[in-house]
């Protein structure tokens, strides 16, 4: 008889993972063990739930525990915090509030996340410190704002969870100051897109960059500080029994989502998925990865058969008013992967030029020596959340630049040019590359 299947984690990848047991085995024992009170939650919504764009944190909830229990069968533990993994009993030591208890497992699914990194930045006593990565952590930081005593507030990195906080406490009418030890905002982009975003940021927040935090603090006294230093893989559970690690530490994993470990799968952000670009692995923390590796792992850990393709580093965050996106390499990654590359930089418009609301979108074009289409990065107050997925998708089938400048991509007055700007950066950069040749 075939045993329990386990999910370590109830989030994103956990409860895909668990949701696509069920359709591969109807039959089977699942148990979900998640460490906090609350499971299948939008992580990514937790900025706009602190900024009241979403006034109640239930509703970031995509169901319920016991939509999950009843309709899926699915036994879902909260409170229950995984510590130990034993592989050769295949056996997980669970902490809950009763004490510590032995979970039996057949197959083991490893979705444990992230956890946010914590430099020793000293603080000064009597002021709050809040990081922002469970629902729990926004339900609190909520509270605190609601109560009105924040006036002043630190938020500590400007990468895309530091920007989206210090938008959130801003439109809560926090005075904010954000400090970043690096001297940009936005490492997982160029420099010249960055100081774009950098220029914006400083219109409505103080922004210090290349400052260490600590005399910062203590010379202002804030009155919150919210700590946005980066998220490393929580890989530690599955790495102690012996699984292999790799970038950042996160777990290595194939195209079946399984780890070296015997029955051992795992998915989210503590895996380092194939890179498609990069051709190897790679942690890249996103919330659709998250699902799609959950959906994955968790087929075949109930016997079905499914892969994941790998991904590209596809992202998109909202800084204040603008639209910020970015997919494959940045020509920095490329050169420091040895890759020989260019970058092609336009600023095109949004819609036609006639049409009202067009407004300026900045677009640059990473390719290889020889056209082929290796990133992008785009910047602008409206279109590029649009046209990120086109460059997503050109990474996915290895397009090459004179096949981008070909795409009939749509078009009418209101949504784009005639030329749409990625037209017009693969006609650039096939200028570029005719000059080189």
């Amino acid at each position: 008889m075939t045993g329990a299947l386990v999910v370590l984690g109830g989030g994103a990848a956990g409860m895909s993972a668990a949701s696509a047991a069920r359709r591969a085995d109807p039959d089977r024992e699942i148990v979900v063990l998640e460490s906090t009170g609350h499971a299948a939650y939008g992580l990514c919504g937790l900025p706009y739930h602190l900024s009241g764009v979403v006034p109640d944190a239930e509703s970031l909830v995509s169901y319920p525990p016991a939509f999950f229990r009843e309709r899926r069968r699915i036994d879902l533990r909260l409170h229950a915090e995984a510590v130990a993994l034993d592989v050769a009993r295949r056996e997980v030591h669970v902490r809950t509030a009763g004490g510590v208890e032995r979970v039996g497992y057949t197959d083991l699914v490893v979705t444990t996340g992230g956890t946010p990194s914590r430099p020793p930045v000293p603080v000064p006593d009597g002021t709050a410190v809040h990081t922002v990565r469970t629902l729990e952590d926004a339900v609190a930081l909520r509270a605190l704002l609601d109560s009105g005593r924040v006036r002043t507030a630190a938020v500590v990195g400007a990468g895309y969870i530091g920007l989206e906080t210090a938008e959130a406490l801003h439109a809560r009418g926090v005075r904010v100051t954000v400090v970043e030890r690096l001297d940009g905002v936005l490492t997982t982009l160029d420099e010249p897109v960055a100081a774009r975003v950098e220029e914006h940021v400083r219109v409505h927040v103080e922004l210090l960059l290349g400052t260490d935090a600590g005399p910062v603090l203590a010379e202002r006294r804030p009155d919150l500080v919210v700590l946005c230093t980066g998220v490393r893989p929580a890989a530690g559970i599955a790495a102690a029994a012996g699984a292999a690690t790799g970038p950042g530490g996160a777990l290595l994993v194939d195209d079946r989502m399984r780890t070296d470990l015997p029955g051992v799968w795992a998915a989210g952000d503590c895996v380092a998925p194939h890179h498609r670009v990069l051709g190897r692995p790679a942690f890249v923390p996103l919330g659709p990865a998250a699902n799609r590796t959950g959906r994955v792992a968790g087929t075949n850990a109930a016997g079905g058969d499914a892969r994941f393709g790998g991904v590209v580093g596809t992202a998109v965050v909202k800084v204040f008013d603008l639209e910020v996106a970015r997919t494959g390499l940045t020509l920095a990654e490329a050169r420091a992967e040895g890759v020989a590359a260019t970058a092609t930089d336009v600023t095109s418009r949004s819609r036609a030029k006639y049409y009202p609301g067009a407004v300026p979108l900045h677009v640059r074009l990473v390719h290889g020596a020889g056209g082929r289409v290796l990133g992008a990065q785009l910047v602008g107050r409206e279109g590029a959340a649009k046209r990120v997925d086109v460059v997503a998708a050109a990474l996915h089938a290895g397009l090459d630049v004179d096949d981008l400048a070909a795409l009939d991509l749509a078009y009418a007055p209101p949504y784009s040019p005639v030329y749409d700007p990625l037209l017009v950066v693969a006609q650039a950069a096939q200028r570029e590359l005719a000059r080189v040749a």
